[in-house]
Order: C-alpha cells, then sequence, then structure tokens
C-alpha cells in the first residue's frame, strides 16, 4: 500500500485560508458542528495538485495534521468528500496515546517537529502494508526518509514548483 502522510496547514490550507472558519455563518467550536464550518478551507489549486498526485500513484491519504483532533475520522471523511478529495483512510496515532511521558517533554519544549515524526513512525511499525509513502509537511520533519517540506511563502504549500514530482518519486 502507498501511503501520503497529509499535513494541512501550510501544505493545502494555505494562508490565505487561514481564519476562514471565523467568517463563515454560524461558526462555532462544537465538535457537533459539520467540520465544513469548524476548519478552514483547503486552497483549491492544491487539492488539484493532491488529486493529481493522488490519481498517479493510487496513494492513501493518512492525516498527520494536528487537525486529527479536531473531528473524528468519519467526519474529516465527510470533508474531504466537500472538498473534492478522495477521503483518507486513517490519522497516524497522537503520540500522548503510545508515549505519554516523552510527548509530554517535546510539547513542553515545542518540539512539534519530534512529535510528529515519532507519530508517522508510529503508524509504519503498526502497518508493515506500508511500502512506499511520503510525508508532506510544512514542518521540518527531515528525521524521516521519505519527506518533502512545503518551506514558505505560506500561500504556496503543496502547489510549490517541483513538489509534485518530489512527492510522487517516493510513491513510485
Amino acid at each position: 500500500m502507498k501511503v501520503i502522510f497529509l499535513d494541512h496547514d501550510g501544505v493545502i490550507c494555505l494562508s490565505n485560508n487561514w481564519g476562514g472558519r471565523f467568517k463563515k455563518k454560524g461558526y462555532d467550536s462544537n465538535p457537533e458542528t459539520p467540520m465544513d464550518i469548524r476548519m478552514d478551507d483547503f486552497d483549491k489549486k492544491a487539492v488539484k495538485v493532491l488529486n493529481e498526485i493522488i490519481e498517479s500513484t493510487g496513494c492513501e491519504i493518512v492525516i498527520s495534521s494536528d487537525w486529527k483532533r479536531h473531528g473524528t475520522l468519519d467526519q474529516m471523511k465527510v470533508l474531504y468528500e466537500t472538498r473534492g478529495i478522495k477521503h483518507p483512510i486513517d490519522y497516524t496515532p497522537h503520540m500522548k496515546d503510545f508515549n505519554p511521558d516523552d510527548y509530554e517533554l517535546l510539547k513542553w519544549r515545542n518540539l512539534y517537529e519530534t512529535i510528529r515524526v515519532h507519530e508517522v513512525n508510529e503508524y509504519l511499525k503498526s502497518h508493515p502494508e506500508v511500502t512506499h509513502w511520503v510525508a508532506v509537511d510544512d514542518m521540518d520533519l527531515s528525521k524521516l526518509d521519505n519527506f518533502v517540506l512545503t518551506a514558505k511563502p505560506y500561500n504556496e504549500g503543496i502547489k510549490q514548483s517541483g513538489l509534485k514530482d518530489k512527492i510522487k518519486k517516493f510513491l513510485e
């Protein structure tokens, strides 16, 4: 199985989308409110690039973004479908669930990149069926072998020139 570990902010939810949820009619943070109201929008061009990657490689999406804490996987699937993206199959595990002591220490030190690396590695360890994978993030996860950075500016994300080909190389 081929997997793309996908962050949202800075990858498909770009700086021009941030805060959009506060502009939507009826916004509230109630977990029962539909995700498309509670969460920011995805950039349409970034979604197009992501869909091209998915279509050409046959990869599945596993969400590594912190957005995984704001809704169930079923709610996230609906959000993806409303945004025109093949729905994700899973979330990476939350480090506080499999290593709470290290999680608290890393969080206290603001080492969120290290937390995300541990979460991706834990997913891979518990899913040996993954044969090809890539993590795409705007945080530096270079401790992972298969990583593509969406660097600044935060209004480009996965649309940055050359990134689509870098991502596809890990999945082919």
